[in-house]
């Protein structure tokens, strides 16, 4: 089990490497000036819409479902985080301004905008990774 999750581990570091490699592409949004300083680990990612906007985050500015912007438990409020869907390999830059999510199996929850541009919009979820940037 150990060898498989180094495995897996390494699998997702050379991903990680790969996406930071690939230059922005149409519907993509990336950040060259950026270094990861650490990776988040991987998991479900969901996004939120107009239901949220206007509301209150908890770092005091009102959600925009139209801004790269996304909830997570525990990442410092204001921090960048490097967000690739491992399917497509597409990533974007956004700035975590909430905490949650709250539905069970979520490792973070994108706004509108930062789901479009990699690609979950339409399908709703997807697994993503995480990488802490330094800002």
């Amino acid at each position: 089990m150990v060898r498989g999750a180094i495995s897996a581990t390494r699998s997702l570091a050379a991903l990680i490497a790969l996406c930071t490699a690939i230059p922005a592409v149409a519907g993509t949004v990336a950040d060259a000036d950026t270094t990861a300083v650490s990776d988040v680990g991987s998991g479900m990612a969901s996004w939120f819409g107009d239901e949220m906007a206007g509301r209150r985050t908890a770092s005091g500015a009102p959600c925009d479902p139209d801004s790269l912007t996304a909830a997570h438990r525990s990442l410092p409020l204001g921090s960048r985080v490097r967000v690739t869907n491992v399917d497509t390999g597409q990533a974007v830059v956004v700035t975590i301004n909430d905490r949650g999510p709250y539905a069970r199996g979520r490792l973070i929850d994108l706004s509108r905008a930062a789901a479009d541009a990699i690609g979950l919009k339409a399908r709703g979820h997807g697994t993503v990774a995480l990488a802490l940037l330094n800002n």
